[in-house]
């Protein structure tokens, strides 16, 4: 059998996060930054020929049916192919933290297996069998940090003079977690935010915008506020990432961040400038 260990599945933090309409499907129409960072979870990857997919959680408990189970079920189907995998996932990222954690766990998990099982598939085709899994698949296929905008399918890499800068970011996540579903169902949600440019994004980086979630977020789950008021006590000017009930930072220099209140995870993380995986997959058609 051939084996694949200690495989990383990268966060991301939404640097600003714009709601800018509503399609009549009821998809919002969003503009985001999308950036990796060093907080990962760690997946191990072993080939059955049996063609069963199993997985085996490494740390704490995870639903019957994931993410990583459900992109591994979709790649073989998608194919037709007869191998099968047995999945380690040893979970670091928070759930409902709006850090995109499931979603990098499936890009992962499609980008391993199709070097795995010998598909070739290009990226375009494991972007397809992602995007029916969940919207922010692509991105952590592609690998880039990315300005991102519609309902999450125009990715537009940030390169050359619009790179991001390195940086260090402080990241809290509360013990209480969110829902997605249950922001954008909120008729307080702010719906009508100017469209932005990446020219004005570049001018600022992480002084950039706002989070339209917020709000109702803090209204939902206090504890967003109270973490970006913790924060707030280093000096720091915190923002939530996503939909989830995670708050970050921007460092410009070394903090201490200790004596946290019980059950929140407090990280110091820096950004990555690609995806550990970048290039797994052909981008050619």
């Amino acid at each position: 059998m051939q084996a694949l260990y200690d495989v990383p599945a990268p966060a991301k933090l939404n640097l600003f996060l714009h709601v800018t309409g509503q399609r009549a499907d009821g998809y919002h129409l969003l503009q985001s930054v999308f950036m990796l960072i060093d907080w990962c979870d760690t997946l191990h990857f072993e080939r059955r020929t049996d063609g069963t997919i199993s997985r085996e959680d490494l740390g704490a408990p995870l639903p019957e049916v994931d993410l990583t189970i459900q992109a591994a079920r979709a790649l073989q189907r998608a194919t037709g192919c007869r191998q099968g995998v047995h999945i380690g996932l040893l979970k670091s990222i928070p759930a409902q933290a709006g850090m995109g954690g499931g979603s990098s766990d499936a890009a992962t998990t499609l980008l391993v297996l199709n070097r795995l099982w010998g598909l070739q598939l290009p990226l375009s085709a494991l972007e397809k069998i992602g995007l029916q899994l969940g919207a922010d698949i692509p991105f952590f296929l592609r690998g880039r940090n990315a300005w991102v905008q519609g309902i999450g399918e125009t990715i537009v890499p940030l390169e050359k003079e619009h790179q991001l800068p390195q940086a260090r970011f402080a990241i809290v996540k509360p013990a209480a977690g969110l829902e997605t579903k249950a922001i954008f169902s909120s008729p307080s949600l702010k719906r009508d935010s100017d469209s932005a440019t990446i020219l004005g994004f570049a001018a600022a980086h992480f002084d950039f915008g706002r989070n339209d979630l917020q709000p109702v977020a803090q209204a939902l789950c206090p504890d967003v506020a109270k973490a970006i008021q913790w924060l707030g006590t280093f000096g720091l000017q915190g923002r939530m990432t996503g939909s989830g009930s995670a708050v970050f930072a921007h460092m410009s220099h070394a903090i201490d961040l200790d004596a946290a209140p019980e059950g929140w995870q407090v990280r110091t993380c820096d950004n990555l400038m690609i995806h550990p995986l970048a290039g797994w997959a052909s981008s050619e058609n």
